[in-house]
């Protein structure tokens, strides 16, 4: 009896959110070790499933950096990353396109419908949903005040920065009740296919449709302080300090500016969790404490 008391204690404490957040979207970044482990794929599905089911209008954009390095390394080829990024050449970004567009992202849709949904399968070039221009550097840390940090200027190749997003197919397809599953994939005005930083791509997405909240899954708790010591809620401000004393470096710069981007757009708020927590997104959106780091404005 106790044990169903909990279980009833825990729906009533998801009550409050679940009303709050009926009929608002929550664009979610799938990526990191929650996309390879089959326990975590199918906990990633029934939470997704779930938010539907509930009246929230869930967003997939997914990565799938492990997928392509494998791939690669079949094919003998080194992956090369600049402050997070993939560098992608003509050879490279034809294996980006076949993982991401194709067998990534529709397993993601067959998982997803397995478990109840309408899902359907998007890259940016879908309905000219993501218009790119070449990325730089600078995408890293623009907006970040006082982080001008661009003398390296590197050149990545086929990589783009989002320009612009065309949000017409999404809305369309959320008003029928499909959830979209989009890989990061566009192509710029001259037509040609540029590989995307998923966590940029959630962020634009997220600030274009004004969604609710931005989650971004990673392989770690959130944000750590120089001591080490994970924080669970971060202001605007605060982020900016820990990137300038470069406490944020690396891999975890997309995340970050992708979060900043969605706030910047209007979103409430961005979070960043650990994916190989079970049930990682119903922790963070309908318990009081949460699992990861949420960024407020």
């Amino acid at each position: 009896m106790d044990q169903l008391i909990k279980k009833a204690d825990i729906l009533v404490e998801a009550l409050p959110y679940i009303r709050s957040f009926a009929g608002k979207t929550v664009v979610i970044k799938y990526g990191g070790k929650a996309m390879i482990h089959d326990e975590l794929k199918n906990g990633f599905a029934e939470d997704v499933v779930l938010l539907k089911y509930v009246g929230l209008n869930p967003v997939i954009v997914h990565g799938g950096g492990p997928q392509i390095n494998t791939m690669l390394g079949q094919l003998g080829i080194q992956p090369k990353f600049v402050n997070g990024v993939r560098v992608t050449d003509e050879a490279t970004m034809d294996i980006v396109e076949m993982v991401l567009g194709g067998k990534i992202n529709k397993e993601i849709v067959t998982l997803l419908n397995h478990h109840g949904a309408k899902a359907v399968g998007l890259t940016g070039k879908d309905g000219g949903m993501i218009l790119t221009k070449p990325f730089t550097s600078k995408a890293l840390w623009h907006g970040l005040s006082g982080t001008s940090d661009t003398k390296d200027e590197q050149e990545y190749g086929l990589v783009g920065e989002v320009d612009k997003i065309d949000t017409s197919l999404l809305l369309k397809l959320q008003e029928d009740h499909f959830i979209p599953v989009i890989a990061p994939i566009g192509v710029d005005r001259k037509g040609r296919t540029h590989n995307i930083n998923a966590d940029l791509v959630a962020g634009c997405i997220a600030a274009a449709i004004h969604a609710e909240k931005l989650l971004v899954l990673s392989d770690v708790k959130g944000i750590r302080n120089a001591e080490g010591h994970h924080v669970p809620t971060l202001s605007r401000k605060d982020m900016e300090r820990m990137v300038r004393k470069h406490v944020i470096s690396e891999g975890m710069l997309p995340k970050v500016h992708a979060c900043l981007t969605a706030l910047q757009g209007g979103v409430h708020k961005a979070h960043i969790i650990d994916g190989r927590v079970p049930h990682a997104i119903l922790l963070e959106i309908f318990t009081d404490k949460g699992i990861g780091t949420e960024i407020v404005s």
